[in-house]
């Protein structure tokens, strides 16, 4: 037999024994439960955000129509980042070759096989240690039984009398099936108590959102979230006598509901060799201005950074938009010419807006410039937008009103910083 005949029937050989195998002897216990159990389970489980548990075999098989319809239209797990742009520490994305095994998996009768040593679903940083500072809202909120979406404010003073370090911080949702999603802001100035229980739609938070903050986002929430973590010698600044504002999305309900969120805080009582700097784009940094969005019109916007002095070493990036926002997209662009990646966002959803954590440590080079692209739809053919006819908006924090941020996490770099990769957990 010649070569050529051989590595042809090698070849063929191949692709029949890698079909076969793909659906035989498929199971549940070896060959899904390790995907569900790592991007589903998180929220999936007593006591977290998912409607309901997907910890067992039969939670499974009894969904398994509709699990695989939202694999397959990749409207679950909840992901709006690229992952062909950029990976992130944090990130929830089924594979290709994932989705297809479920599938067949599905197709071919649900095999359940041999129940293996259980498996411990992560359930998040605050199962295994203890918060330094654990901040509830001061009051439980009704939440309003209008059966529409509500956003609030809520004022959290931390009683924190001299200067700390954070080395981690996560959200903890009071009603784990109506809060939708959060946002953390630092003020220092004790100027926004008023604020406490406000509607967005409130005229009054235009008084508010004159008020200079320590830091406009903290941190951001979804359901499935990570906590937000730094390494070893890196913390997050917190002045003395700051407190915390609380921004909360809650979906629409009409019974009885009620919340009481908390946030907690974990310092770092090592010493701090390296403090997590703020760098953040917003409306002031567009260049094609004005800010403004005419009624039936699509518009398009870019940001641009000042040139940076020096070399930084990125830890993260949460773009912001709110309801008219459809795509995102930012990098940075070196002294040479060379495009880094930092995040790009399709098909924006202003319901699944998160912090990104990057995996590693991002050298963005001195001489650098971070760009920010953004779209926003405002005809009728957006069907998130708020106002139909469509108005003209402008600027603001209500939702009836637009913005566009970028906030990134950052530290000056350090030689070697790129070979950094994160954790998700700490000690």
């Amino acid at each position: 037999m010649f070569d050529s005949e051989r590595v042809i029937i090698c070849f063929i050989w191949l692709m029949m024994s890698s079909n076969s195998a793909f659906s035989q002897n498929l199971n549940y216990y070896e060959n899904i439960q390790p995907i569900i159990y790592e991007n589903c389970v998180p929220c999936h489980q007593p006591g977290q955000a998912g409607p309901f548990s997907l910890l067992a075999y039969d939670d499974i098989t009894i969904r398994s129509k509709m699990i695989q319809y939202v694999i397959s239209q990749r409207y679950m797990p909840p992901w709006q980042a690229d992952p062909t742009y950029r990976h992130y520490l944090n990130e929830r994305v089924l594979t290709d070759f994932e989705i297809d095994l479920i599938t067949e998996w599905i197709s071919e009768g649900m095999e359940e096989g041999n129940e293996t040593k259980e498996r411990l679903p992560s359930k998040g940083l605050y199962h295994k240690t203890v918060p330094d500072v654990s901040l509830a809202m001061g009051e439980s909120y009704d939440i309003p039984k209008t059966n529409r979406d509500d956003f609030r404010f809520f004022h959290l003073p931390m009683d924190i009398k001299e200067l700390r370090y954070l080395r981690a911080i996560e959200f903890i949702p009071g009603n784990k099936r109506y809060v939708h999603h959060s946002r953390m802001m630092v003020d220092s100035t004790q100027n926004m108590a008023g604020i406490d229980g406000m509607s967005e739609l409130d005229p009054k938070v235009y008084e508010f959102q004159k008020v200079a903050l320590a830091d406009e986002f903290l941190y951001g929430w979804v359901p499935g979230s990570f906590p937000l973590f730094f390494p070893d010698g890196v913390g997050k600044r917190l002045e003395p006598h700051s407190d915390l504002i609380l921004n909360i999305h809650y979906a629409p309900n009409g019974s009885d509901q009620r919340d009481q969120s908390k946030i907690n805080l974990y310092f770092t009582d090592k010493p701090v060799k390296r403090e997590v700097k703020t760098l953040i784009l917003r409306e002031n940094d567009i260049i094609n201005q004005p800010f403004y969005l005419p009624a039936n019109q699509i518009s398009n916007f870019t940001m641009k950074s000042k040139v940076l002095e020096k070399d930084i070493s990125m830890i993260s990036v949460m773009p912001h938009m709110h309801f008219l926002g459809k795509y995102f997209e930012s990098y940075a662009v070196t002294e040479n010419r060379d495009t880094i990646p930092l995040i790009r966002i399709p098909d924006w959803d202003f319901n699944w807006q998160t912090m990104y954590q990057f995996t590693h440590y991002l050298k963005i080079p001195e001489g650098s410039v971070i760009y920010a692209k953004a779209r926003y739809d405002n005809t009728i053919n957006n069907p998130m937008n708020q106002f139909i006819p469509p108005k003209d908006i402008g600027y603001g924090w209500r939702t009836v009103s637009e913005m566009m941020n970028l906030i990134c996490y950052y530290v000056d770099y350090k030689k070697r910083d790129e070979r950094h990769y994160f954790r998700t957990e700490i000690d």
